[in-house]
């Protein structure tokens, strides 16, 4: 191999360091990777800066808006409505979850499909008296499994279509991949119904961690003649009380969320500590303070100033790994941490020494503004139901799905590219007035499609440098020149990777080996692409691998072996059904 060969080799080594360790966030470690290569003049800048004009990540960055448009108007949620139903049994409440989930999330973006049905089953749930661990991994799954049944179910196929059409192919088809996406999403479903429904743990969910306020909580009334009147909470040593926090004041009826440090203490003020309920002791030891005689807990009162809002933490979140305390989250977000679940348990303890992890699930005290502020953050997931400050505009719904429906038929009748189509979509969306120039803004994901772009940079450098062969013709010493054990592991490769690092990634950085070794191989390299495109998928066995998991991983109550149990037979199944399948509808041989 040639210098520029073993440079990408050696870059590609760091980068996937960089990104299994996840000190870094995956954006970063890929534009550092970039910069490296065309820095050392293995890319010329047009090389290294071709994935941001690809035509798959642009496609990506428009359809995000098409599926705001459906969560705006609430056109998601007028059929989750309609299909949840009256379960007779656990069986048929997870078909319920699991037929329709696969259904929409073949068109529409998984993250808001989940986002949708995820408060909606939690109360269908409770009002059937059924257990939401036995739920909400089958809606993550279903999700997933939907995602590879059509070109736009997810942006890794968007992704891998951009990267074959730049090869001077034609694009795929938009039902194309259903030959082995519906065989795949079928046996996915036939085991989450049968042996997978067994593997289900029984857990209370994350959300019954915070039904009680008393168990961490703790309210103080500001005595009128006392010392603390007129002074402000940081004069009066009550910000940094080691193991409590005060998270709100209520005065005269009326609540004072996210109380700030200059905020002056009136008579007869009703302080609401959260944390550690046991040191009691430290709040009865400032002079000025006495327990409330009797009363409801102030933080379970429905109040217009404030919301209480539950959300699980991202694995993009900066705050990871850090104490609450060091962190300065109520500085940092203006929204106090009232209480913190993992694992489906309430975190005791003071709140302050508590280190931030993903997939936490925090309830925390803001103002209503701050829902609609972070609704799109990509640092949270929000999955608590409270009642949004923009109500959806419900007579706008079936323009959303017009739209969606136009896209659909434009790209698969021909009339349109994909990409052509999708913009135009887009754009309907936001003319029609199904969401906001705002919303739009917000609803694309600009980290994931940094990803996208600066993998194809890397991509790029391992197909121009023939670094790509080299490890092609390493993989191929393994199974020899059978073309379906080259298949099977090209699968199991992509597959492994999708779980260490971002699914986009993964399908970018297998794509060029797998067209390697179909050249080494002399057979037609479709196969290779659909394998590619499901494997990147079939992110099922850790909580942490795909966002749709993060999010059910904290309402569930589950644990990081739930996914490990449930989701390694899955990615097993599905990886025989590929290839079994694959071959069979593209042949190896043109």
């Amino acid at each position: 191999m040639e210098l520029n060969a073993w440079i990408t080799l050696g870059v590609l080594g760091l980068t996937l360091a960089l990104l299994v360790s996840d000190k870094l966030a995956a954006e970063l470690v890929l534009l550092l990777a970039m910069l490296i290569l065309l820095a050392l003049g293995v890319l010329d800048p047009k090389q290294a800066l071709a994935g941001f004009a690809n035509e798959g990540m642009i496609t990506v960055a428009a359809m995000y808006v098409v599926a705001a448009g459906l969560r705006d108007t609430g056109a998601i949620d007028l059929i989750v409505q309609r299909l949840l139903g009256q379960p007779r049994s656990t069986a048929s409440a997870q078909l319920r979850v699991i037929a329709p989930t696969i259904g929409l999330s073949a068109f529409i973006n998984n993250t808001p499909v989940v986002a949708a049905f995820l408060p909606a089953i939690l109360a269908w749930a409770k009002r059937n008296k059924l257990t939401a661990s036995k739920l909400l991994i089958p809606l993550s799954y279903a999700a997933i499994l939907g995602g590879t049944c059509t070109l736009i179910g997810t942006s890794t196929n968007l992704v891998v279509n951009g990267l074959w059409s730049g090869d001077g192919h034609a694009g795929l088809g938009m039902f194309e991949i259903a030959w082995v996406g519906v065989p795949s999403a079928l046996a996915g479903t036939l085991y989450l119904m049968t042996i997978g429904r067994r593997l289900l743990p029984e857990r209370k969910t994350g959300t019954s961690a915070f039904e009680n306020p008393r168990e961490y909580t703790v309210e103080m009334i500001v005595e009128p003649a006392g010392p603390l009147v007129g002074h402000t909470i940081a004069e009066a040593g009550l910000r940094h009380l080691g193991r409590l926090f005060l998270v709100e004041i209520e005065r005269e009826g009326r609540i004072i969320p996210a109380v700030g440090s200059s905020e002056r203490l009136l008579a007869d003020d009703r302080l609401v500590f959260a944390g550690d309920v046991d040191a009691i002791v430290e709040l009865q030891r400032i002079r000025g303070l006495r327990a409330p005689l009797n009363g409801d807990a102030a933080i379970s009162k429905q109040a217009p100033e404030r919301k209480l809002v539950e959300v699980v933490i991202s694995t993009r979140c900066p705050l990871i790994n850090q104490t609450l305390r060091d962190s300065r989250f109520h500085t940092y977000y203006g929204a106090a941490v009232v209480a913190v679940a993992r694992d489906g348990q309430r975190v005791r303890g003071g709140l302050g020494d508590v280190v931030l992890k993903p997939a936490d699930t925090l309830l925390l005290e803001a103002r209503p503004v701050w829902v609609e502020r972070h609704r799109h953050s990509p640092d949270f997931l929000l999955v608590s139901d409270v009642a949004d400050s923009e109500v959806p505009r419900f007579d706008r719904a079936l323009r959303a799905w017009g739209v969606l429906a136009a896209v659909i038929v434009a790209a698969t009748v021909g009339w349109l590219p994909m990409v052509t189509a999708a913009l135009l979509g887009a754009a309907a969306t936001l003319a029609l007035g199904c969401v906001s120039l705002g919303a739009a803004r917000r609803s694309i994901d600009t980290q994931v499609l940094l990803v996208i772009a600066c993998s194809f940079a890397l991509g790029k450098a391992l197909e121009i440098t023939g670094a790509a062969a080299s490890i092609a013709r390493l993989l191929l010493a393994i199974p020899g020149d059978n073309p379906w054990f080259v298949l099977a592991l090209a699968y199991l490769m992509t597959m492994l990777l999708t779980e260490m690092i971002t699914n986009n990634a993964a399908a970018v950085l297998m794509y060029p080996i797998c067209m390697a070794a179909a050249q080494s191989l002399g057979v037609s390299p479709l196969p290779f692409v659909f394998a590619v495109m499901m494997a990147a998928s079939a992110s099922f066995s850790t909580p942490l691998g795909y966002q749709t998991n993060l999010m059910v991983f904290g309402p569930g109550g589950y644990r990081f072996t739930d996914f490990l149990r449930v989701g390694i037979p899955l990615q097993i199944l599905l990886w025989a059904v590929a290839v079994a399948v694959i071959p069979l509808v593209w042949p190896f041989q043109p």
